[in-house]
């Protein structure tokens, strides 16, 4: 078990805020946590990983700990992730949320298989709870992960999965927080409509990259998201969250790794040392760093508005 701790779109979306109906105090500065792991078809044994990284993460002093895409199952066999699909009031969000209440944290867990409109689909969601154990906000996955990865194998995740339509902010004791899944990643207009229409201060991306996607792009998307939406601290940028599934699921699945938190400048702040271990990364969100960031980098000043551009086809 790894341990690392560091201080230092487009009108036909909706958009959803998620709030607590009442006003949530931050501190300064918050400690926050992101996990990694390589999940199995095995719904217990995935729990028990889980259970025992919360507890790392309470124990560490973190207030948000971060799964990744499909933290609770990975299948062996096509449809497998079907048949396992739950609504979110089914025992294993229970379970879950029972983790987040008994360890006082707020978990995100990302890549849920909630059940979806018929026996042929499910959605990919990314589920936010509470310290009290309460369901915050929940965002299905929007761009589905329908590619022909050079030298790698074919995959369509539309074939079971429902794409959602909304975009997702939640405010929480770490911040208001911007909801995506993995996929996501490589479409920056979410990003930028999370940060500059929806003031979101920090990014969360659970995702499960293939090791050739990986390798190739991980890191660059993540550091490019962080500094063009300058994402860290609330009101003016954002800090991005990025918890990453590694290693060898099965004989057919393997996944790059690499957990990361970085802040809005780019600079990696969290890290695991192993990519392909399971642990957790720690860091420090401090709500001030902000502030010289955009007084001589004011982004979202010189942006260009919607209109501007719809004159300048």
């Amino acid at each position: 078990m790894n341990f690392c701790l560091n201080t230092q779109l487009s009108t036909r979306y909706n958009f959803t805020v998620a709030s607590a109906g009442k006003s949530i105090a931050m501190a300064n500065s918050v400690r926050v946590a992101a996990a990694q792991m390589t999940s199995v078809n095995n719904l217990a044994v995935n729990f028990a990983t889980c259970s025992r990284l919360v507890k790392e993460a309470a124990s560490a002093g973190a207030k948000l700990l971060c799964f990744p895409e499909n933290f609770s199952f990975v299948g062996d066999l096509q449809g497998e992730s079907l048949k396992i699909a739950e609504t979110l009031d089914g025992p294993i969000m229970t379970g879950y949320r029972s983790l987040a209440r008994e360890s006082n944290i707020w978990l995100s867990l990302g890549g849920f298989q909630e059940k979806g409109s018929d026996d042929a689909h499910l959605r990919n969601t990314h589920v936010l709870i509470d310290d009290n154990g309460n369901i915050r906000s929940t965002y299905s996955k929007m761009h589905l992960f329908d590619v022909d990865v050079p030298g790698g194998a074919v995959y369509k995740e539309s074939s079971f999965t429902e794409a959602g339509n909304d975009i997702v902010v939640a405010d929480s004791a770490c911040g208001r927080l911007g909801l995506t899944v993995c996929y996501d990643l490589r479409f920056p207009e979410l990003y930028q409509q999370l940060r500059f229409n929806h003031d979101a201060q920090v990014l969360l991306v659970p995702a499960a990259f293939t090791t050739v996607t990986g390798q190739a792009h991980w890191e660059i998307l993540l550091r490019a998201r962080a500094i063009e939406t300058q994402c860290y601290v609330w009101p003016s940028s954002v800090l991005v969250i990025a918890a990453a599934q590694a290693g060898k699921h099965n004989e057919k699945r393997e996944s790059y790794g690499d957990t990361l938190i970085i802040d809005p400048w780019g600079t990696i702040v969290g890290r695991l040392s192993d990519r392909t271990s399971t642990g957790i990364t720690v860091a420090d969100i401090d709500f001030s760093l902000i502030d010289s960031v955009q007084a001589k980098m004011p982004v979202s000043k010189h942006r260009k508005p919607a209109e501007f551009w719809n004159q300048h086809p």
